[in-house]
C-alpha cells in the first residue's frame, strides 16, 4: 500500500515539475526534432532554405512556432501516461516514447501538408489550418492514448484509477 501512495506522489511530482518552467523542455526537445525534418521535406521538392525557426521555399516563409510544435500536447500524452497507475517504469518509459515519437511524426506530416496547401494556393488554405489546430492535433492524442491502451493491455483509466485507489484507502481506515 506505501509502495502505490509513494507511486502516485512521485508520477504527479513528476508533471508538475515538468510543467513549472512553461514547458521549456517539451520545446528544448522537440523544436529541432520538428524544424530539420519539415525543412528536409520541403528541401526533397522545393529549393528550400532555413534561418532559425523559419522556412524559406518557393517565394513562401513559413515559421514554425511553439504551437506549431505542439508541447502542450506531448504534455498531454505525458499526463495520460503518468496519470495511470500500475504501469511498471520499462513498460511506461516504452509507452512515452512510442507516443512521442508517434505525435512528432504526424506532427511533422501535418506542417508538411498544410506547407504544400499553402505553396499551392489552396483556397480552404485557412479553414484546413484551423481544424487541424482545433481539432485533428486533439484527435491525434486521442487516437495515440487509445492505440497506446491497446497496445501495451492497459486496463487503468488515468486519474480515475488513482482517485479511486485513494478513496477506498481512505474508506478502509
Amino acid at each position: 500500500m506505501k509502495k502505490e501512495i509513494w507511486s502516485i506522489f512521485i508520477r504527479y511530482i513528476i508533471l508538475v515539475l515538468v510543467a513549472i518552467p512553461n514547458l521549456y523542455i517539451f520545446y528544448l526537445i522537440f523544436t529541432p526534432l520538428t524544424i530539420y525534418p519539415v525543412f528536409f521535406l520541403l528541401n526533397l521538392f522545393f529549393e528550400a532554405s532555413l534561418n532559425g525557426s523559419t522556412i524559406f521555399f518557393n517565394q513562401i516563409s513559413i515559421q514554425i512556432i511553439k504551437a506549431c510544435v505542439a508541447g502542450s500536447a506531448y504534455y498531454l500524452l505525458l499526463i495520460l501516461n503518468l496519470s495511470t497507475p500500475k504501469i511498471k517504469p520499462t513498460k511506461r518509459i516504452k509507452m512515452i516514447l512510442l507516443a512521442f515519437a508517434s505525435l512528432l511524426i504526424l506532427n511533422i506530416l501535418r506542417i508538411f501538408l498544410l506547407s504544400i496547401f499553402l505553396v499551392s494556393n489552396f483556397s480552404l488554405f485557412n479553414i484546413v489550418h484551423k481544424i487541424f489546430w482545433y481539432l485533428v492535433s486533439i484527435i491525434f492524442v486521442v487516437a495515440i492514448w487509445f492505440a497506446q491502451a491497446r497496445l501495451f493491455k492497459i486496463k487503468e483509466i488515468p486519474f480515475y484509477s488513482d482517485l479511486k485507489f485513494l478513496y477506498n484507502l481512505k474508506n478502509a481506515d
